[in-house]
């Protein structure tokens, strides 16, 4: 993956995120966007951050004491985790959920 085409889908992946988040109350969950980061921000004072790591072509997750890191998967079209290879959009709902108490998807 050229460096271009890895901005073009981290970029893609941080505006889906945003999205998704904008039909969320601001007293559930609320969000900021900056360059290359989205952050969260819980009500509680809980902040998780998905943000693109150009260095590593990846994209990490940081949600309460855990962090992730993503790799573009040509085959799945998605990024995957890159220990157990679960789904960065499947992870951002989970930890939501758990963190709002309710099932939400993304």
């Amino acid at each position: 993956m050229t460096n271009q085409e890895y901005l073009h889908r981290a970029d893609d992946c941080l505006a889906r995120v945003a999205e998704w988040l904008e039909d969320f109350d601001p007293d559930e969950v609320d969000y900021s966007t900056t360059d290359g980061m989205v952050s969260l921000e819980f009500p509680d004072g809980a902040r998780f951050v998905l943000n693109r790591q150009s260095g590593n072509d990846q994209m990490w997750l940081a949600a309460g004491v855990r962090a992730f890191h993503y790799d573009w998967s040509d085959e799945k079209q998605s990024w995957l985790d890159d220990r157990d290879a679960h789904d960065l959009y499947g992870k951002v709902a989970e930890v939501v959920s758990e963190k709002i108490g309710r099932a939400v998807a993304l």
